[in-house]
């Protein structure tokens, strides 16, 4: 079996930084779940269909996307960080994520991600739905304060505009989507360990999970 350690956790609690630091700690591939439902968003819009469309699920199932080994997305060959990451696709990718059909669409291709030597997936369902064998699994968690907090420094440092109480008005609405859909909520695995990080540091929830993952028998 390909070693698979799962990170899941709402908006902005760290999951894709640690995801990145353990990846590259351990020599695994990188699976950036929550990219793939931004990349649809975006590829929907691109088309002019409506994301409540029935059209999207086809949309999500022909994503013509890439990853380079740096992080950079590209879809349909034309690189869009520059717009993956911004919270008005973030907020167009949590709404296509409560869809069953989107999900059954990208479930296949998340999966396919699992190759030697290991993976380290990121997202909100990876440990109850994509990856429910993986022998290791996380639940990274924080207030929503400290979450938008740490958003809006992200911005600002990207030289993008911000407003901090907003910020917090739509990390608890997309909380909400994602926590209270009927398909696949974000909740962690039953055998996951829960790390609240809202008063930890980076190196701190780091240690912890890579503790957690050798008791495991990961590596």
């Amino acid at each position: 079996m390909i070693p698979v350690i799962t990170i899941d956790g709402p908006s902005g609690s760290g999951k894709g930084t640690l995801a990145r630091r353990l990846a590259e700690q351990l020599g695994f591939h990188l699976l950036d779940s929550g990219a793939l439902y931004r990349l649809t968003a975006l590829a929907a819009q691109k088309r002019n269909i409506d994301l409540e469309a029935p059209e999207v699920a086809a949309v999500a199932q022909s994503l013509n996307v890439r990853f380079d080994p740096d992080g950079a997305a590209y879809l349909d060959d034309a690189c869009v960080d520059s717009v993956l990451r911004t919270e008005q696709t973030g907020a167009m990718a949590s709404k296509i994520a409560a869809r069953p059909d989107v999900r059954a669409a990208l479930l296949e291709r998340q999966r396919a991600f699992a190759t030697a030597p290991g993976l380290v997936a990121d997202g909100r369902d990876m440990g109850t739905v994509v990856f429910p064998d993986a022998p290791a699994k996380l639940f990274l968690d924080a207030s929503a304060q400290i979450r938008a907090e740490r958003r809006y420094k992200q911005l600002i440092e990207n030289g993008l505009s911000a407003n901090l109480a907003a910020l917090v008005e739509e990390i608890q609405a997309r909380d909400d989507r994602d926590r209270n859909r009927a398909v696949a909520p974000l909740v962690p695995a039953e055998d996951a360990l829960v790390v609240d990080s809202t008063h930890l540091s980076i190196e701190a929830v780091e240690a912890r999970m890579m503790e957690f993952i050798r008791a495991q028998g990961v590596v």
